[in-house]
C-alpha cells in the first residue's frame, strides 16, 4: 500500500500521499479532508487510510487496463500474441511505481540487462513461454556467461513474479517458472579481518580520504549506505550519541547514475543508537573544523548542497557511495594489507564483538540486523565462547580415560 500522512495546514488536516511521477521522482499528492485539526485526528486517520487504499486500488486498475491495452495494440503477429521480451519490459514499466526506485534500478538492470535481450534474440511468445526454456537460459547463464547461482535466482524472482502477474491477468493459463529448478544459492562466509589487522589499519588511515568509512564500519558495523548518509544532526555530542537513520544509496538506470537519499534505515532494526566514543568523538570535532575552513578557503567554489552531511569532501560535495568501494582496495594493496571487501569490516566488527563475549543478540542489535536468525547464520562459526562452555559441560559428566 502507498505510504501517506495526515498534514496540518491552516486549522485543517490534509491527507498528503507519496506519489511518484513517470520518473521515479517524489511528487506528493495532496488530498483535503475539510476536517478541522482540534477534535478530528481519528477521523483523518480513517480517511487517510481509505485514501491510501483507494489509491492502490486505483493504480493498479490503471495498470492492468494500460497493459491490456498494450496486448491488443502492440501485437507481434496477426494472432495476437505477444513476445516474452515485450511482456517483461511492460511488466517492468508497471512496476516502476508500486515499488521503492533503488528495487526497481535492481529489477531493470536484471531485465533490460540479461533477460529481455536473450529472450528477444529466441523470439519465444509469452504463451509459448515452457519451464524448458526458462531453464535453458539459466544453464546459459551460468555454464557460458560465468554467472553465479545467487545472479541467476534474482533473475527468476524477476521472471517467475512478471509470470505470476501474467496468470493472474489470464494472459497465461499457468506459470512456467514454477516448476524450474533454482540452482542451489551459494554458501556465503563471511571474510573478516583479526584484531592485529584492524589495529594496523586504524593506524594507518588518519587524515586519509577514506578514514570515516573505515572506522564507521570497523568499530560501529554500519553498512555503507548508512556511513554516506550520517548527519551533523544525527550526532548528540552532549549526550555521546549516534544515531543512525538516514541512508544514502546510488545506481544506474538507463545509463544515469542516480543517488537515493532515504530519512530510514534498511529495516526498522537498523534505526539504532549507539554510544559516541572518544576516538570518534575527536574525529568528527576534527571534521567540523576541517569543513568550516574549507568552506571559508573555497568561497564561492564550496558547495553549500550538503551541508547537513558529515562525510564530504573538500569542496562540500558529498563522498560518493561507489567512492569507498572503489578506493578501499587501493588503500588496502598500497599499505601491503591483505585483500578483503569493505562491506567485511562490518564483519571483522562482529567477530572481534563475538570473541570478546558480546553475546550474539547484541550483536544483532550493534549491527541493526531485522532479525536474530541473520545474525546467527553469518555468524554463528566465530560463536567461540559459547563453544568453551559447551565443552566444559560435556568434560564434567563424560569422563575420558
Amino acid at each position: 500500500m502507498i505510504a501517506g500522512h495526515l498534514q496540518e495546514k491552516k486549522g485543517l488536516f490534509y491527507i498528503v500521499l507519496n506519489c511518484k511521477d513517470e520518473n521515479g521522482r517524489r511528487k506528493p499528492k495532496w488530498i483535503p479532508t475539510g476536517l478541522k485539526v482540534k477534535g478530528n485526528k481519528k477521523k483523518a486517520e480513517i480517511l487517510l487510510q481509505e485514501a491510501r487504499k483507494n489509491y492502490q486500488l486505483e493504480a493498479q486498475a490503471e495498470e492492468i487496463e494500460k497493459l491490456t491495452a498494450i496486448t491488443k495494440t502492440a501485437t507481434p503477429s496477426d494472432d495476437n500474441k505477444r513476445l516474452f521480451a515485450d511482456f517483461m519490459l511492460q511488466w517492468l514499466e508497471m512496476m516502476k511505481n508500486n515499488i521503492e526506485l533503488i528495487t526497481y534500478i535492481s529489477y531493470s538492470n536484471a531485465v533490460k540487462g540479461r533477460v529481455e535481450p536473450y529472450f528477444r534474440e529466441k523470439a519465444i511468445m509469452l504463451e509459448d513461454l515452457t519451464t524448458e526454456d526458462i531453464q535453458t537460459y539459466y544453464s546459459q547463464e551460468m555454464n557460458v556467461r560465468g554467472v553465479s547461482a545467487n545472479t541467476v535466482i534474482h533473475y527468476h524472482a524477476n521472471i517467475r513474479k512478471a509470470l505470476q502477474y501474467a496468470l493472474k491477468t489470464k494472459l497465461i493459463v499457468s506459470n512456467p517458472a514454477d516448476l524450474v529448478e533454482r540452482p542451489k544459492k551459494n554458501n556465503y562466509v563471511a571474510s573478516f579481518y583479526n584484531l592485529e589487522e584492524l589495529n594496523r589499519l586504524l593506524a594507518v588511515i588518519r587524515r586519509e580520504k577514506i578514514e570515516l568509512a573505515i572506522i564507521l564500519a570497523s568499530f560501529y558495523g554500519l553498512r555503507r549506505s548508512e556511513v554516506i548518509g550520517l548527519k551533523w544532526s544525527a550526532i548528540d555530542l552532549s549526550n555521546r550519541t549516534i544515531n543512525i537513520k538516514h541512508t544514502v544509496t546510488s545506481g544506474n538506470l538507463n545509463g544515469r547514475y542516480i543517488e537515493i537519499e532515504k530519512d530510514r534505515t534498511k529495516n526498522k532494526a537498523s534505526r539504532r543508537t549507539l554510544p559516541l566514543v572518544d576516538t570518534f568523538y575527536d574525529l568528527l570535532i576534527r571534521m567540523k573544523e576541517q569543513q568550516e575552513i574549507n568552506r571559508l578557503s573555497y568561497g564561492n567554489s564550496y558547495c553549500t548542497e550538503y551541508l547537513e552531511y558529515i562525510y564530504v569532501d573538500v569542496l562540500g560535495e558529498r563522498i560518493k557511495p561507489g567512492y569507498i568501494t572503489q578506493h578501499f582496495p587501493i588503500f588496502l594493496e598500497k599499505h601491503n594489507f591483505r585483500r578483503i571487501r569493505y562491506h567485511d569490516l562490518r564483519h571483522s566488527c562482529a567477530s572481534l564483538l563475538l570473541a570478546n563475549g558480546v553475546s550474539m543478540k547484541e550483536v544483532q542489535e550493534w549491527l541493526g540486523h531485522s532479525d536474530y536468525a541473520t545474525t546467527a547464520n553469518i555468524y554463528s562459526h566465530l560463536e567461540y565462547n559459547s563453544k568453551v562452555s559447551s565443552a566444559q559441560a560435556m568434560s564434567k559428566v563424560l569422563k575420558f580415560k
